[in-house]
């Protein structure tokens, strides 16, 4: 074996960087603090400190075709969005088929990750774990962070006046559970995230009055998406990022918006975002705008002030005898085994290069795995960030100057101003994205190249879902099977729902076919263009 590697955390991200270790011929060593592995969607039914926590309710937001590792596809009986438990049992699935259970200490917290005395020159690290009371030290040739960003909740506490007096419970959804212990309750939920949402349409089902919170509004996007076909799978593709970022901004924040808006109205049931031209992460919900038709679930605007027993908003209006607050309010990421200023620059924020390395380090030994958030899934994207780093630590891909790693991030922040409308948020263009670590590495599809030797792969991987497969098609670590899951892909996708003959299953027709040959005929010019 090559370097040795220290893997922190046994979720998604660290089963990916363990697998990428092995590829690469090195060594890890993966610490988990729990006694299993799947990280965020390993349910628990108590929120425990330094973990990440689920409710008992939660289902997938990607489909199954677009959140698998890419060379490891979904059984064809698994539906489309799962249950964190369906989805736990396809993590132990790939953790057993690839062998990585034996990589893993479990019951091992990391408590400090220091540099190695002779840093500068060898890159080495010192960790410190503690099993059972007792501590143990040993030195790594390099860290692969792996430890999420939904661990350490954020609650504002300090941002709602009169919080302090209020009577009632206050707590952060991350300590929401199920919604049984609410019955017959007046629930106030701070914050129109996806959890936010999702508790409240659930707790409308049981508790007397549940009212969401909300500062700036939210797109909400169905799981359910044109024709019945996974959102993911209409919405993600290659072509559409090729309109995106090729069309006048004015037209492509036009057409943004319409799709957002295609399902209902927005503004007619108080949903609408104050900037609704800003890619910030939709919110996916299959029944929110239901039960607000049904009365069951109210948006109101930001809350002014608390009073003992209610809330005061910023429109005047009030919610009284209110009995619990939930604040889904986000969390802040935080790595309290390492020093701030490894990956901190002097403003106090974090500063990696392309999400990933701390670009000031004098040797590109430590990786943080996973602090990305895009429309995509996070799989297929820790997969694609665990094999790049593994062959930086290893040394067959290198890093730019310091001076380009920075140039680029302030690039990139003021791109993601434009786009999400803050500069330091770990949100990014999936594809984009994808295709830069891709490019990296040398696993980057040529789409000219497969429109003139594999036409009907190339309409596929253009016009139909950017699927993880496309990222193990070529070049290193390419699997064999990777053509033959993008063909088939409609196929899994619609076999579960298949329970009872009615007719042919109907795939959807990737583009209008005189479209498809014109932007075909369009490449072909701009490839005779260019040699």
């Amino acid at each position: 074996m090559g370097k040795k590697v220290a893997v922190i955390g046994a979720g998604v991200s660290g089963l990916a960087s363990i697998r990428s270790c092995l590829e690469e011929g090195l060594e890890p060593t993966c610490f988990e603090m729990s006694d299993d592995i799947g990280g965020l969607w390993k349910f628990s039914e108590h929120a425990e400190d330094g973990r990440a926590s689920i409710y008992q309710s939660v289902f997938t937001n990607s489909s199954k075709e677009m959140m698998c590792f890419p060379d490891f596809p979904y059984p064809d009986d698994f539906p489309n969005f799962m249950h964190n438990s369906k989805l736990q049992e396809y993590i132990t699935a790939f953790a057993r088929e690839k062998n990585l259970l034996k990589y893993i200490q479990f019951k091992t917290l990391v408590s400090s990750i220091n540099k190695h005395p002779d840093f500068s020159k060898t890159g080495q690290w010192c960790v410190t774990t503690e099993r059972d009371g007792r501590k143990e030290s040993a030195v790594f040739d390099a860290v692969m962070i792996c430890s999420g960003h939904h661990v350490y909740p954020n609650l504002p506490k300090d941002s709602f006046p009169g919080l302090k007096n209020f009577k009632g419970k206050c707590f952060h959804s991350r300590d929401y559970k199920e919604p049984g212990i609410f019955k017959g309750k007046r629930v106030l939920v701070v914050g129109l995230g996806n959890s936010g949402c999702d508790i409240a349409t659930e707790l409308s089902h049981t508790v007397e009055k549940v009212t969401i919170s909300s500062r700036s509004g939210s797109w909400v996007m169905s799981r359910v998406w044109d024709d019945g076909y996974p959102w993911d799978m209409v919405f993600i593709t290659r072509f559409q990022t090729f309109l995106k970022n090729s069309l006048p901004t004015a037209i492509s924040d036009w057409w943004y918006t319409r799709q957002m808006n295609a399902r209902f109205k927005h503004e007619n049931y108080s949903l609408m975002p104050l900037n609704r031209t800003l890619r910030k992460e939709p919110v996916f919900n299959d029944e929110l705008p239901a039960r607000i038709l049904c009365g069951t679930v109210s948006i109101k605007p930001n809350v002014k002030e608390f009073t003992e027993t209610s809330a005061i908003f910023e429109d005047g209006t009030v919610f009284e005898a209110i009995d619990s607050v939930i604040f889904a309010t986000g969390y802040g990421y935080a790595y309290p085994f390492l020093d701030d200023s490894v990956i901190k620059s002097a403003n106090n924020k974090v500063t990696l290069f392309k999400g990933i390395f701390p670009p000031l380090l004098e040797k590109s030994t430590l990786a943080v795995i996973g602090l990305v958030q895009s429309l995509g899934a996070t799989i297929p994207t820790t997969d694609l960030q665990a094999r790049w780093a593994a062959k930086v630590i290893k040394g067959t891909c290198t890093l730019p100057s310091v001076k380009d790693m920075m140039s680029d991030i302030e690039e990139k922040m003021g791109t993601k101003l434009k786009w999400f409308g803050q500069s330091e948020t770990i949100q990014t263009d999936y594809i984009t994205y994808m295709d830069e670590l891709a490019s990296f590495i040398g696993v980057k599809p040529s789409i000219p190249w497969l429109f003139l030797t594999d036409p009907r792969l190339a309409l596929e991987v253009f016009f139909g879902p950017c699927s993880p497969y496309q990222f193990r098609l070529v070049g290193p670590g390419k699997w064999p099977g990777a053509r033959n899951a993008i063909l088939t892909q409609w196929d899994r996708s619609l076999k579960p729902m298949k329970t009872r003959a009615v007719g042919h299953l109907q795939k959807p027709s990737l583009f209008p076919h005189w479209l498809k040959l014109l932007t075909v005929c369009i490449l072909l010019i701009a490839i005779f263009l260019v040699f």
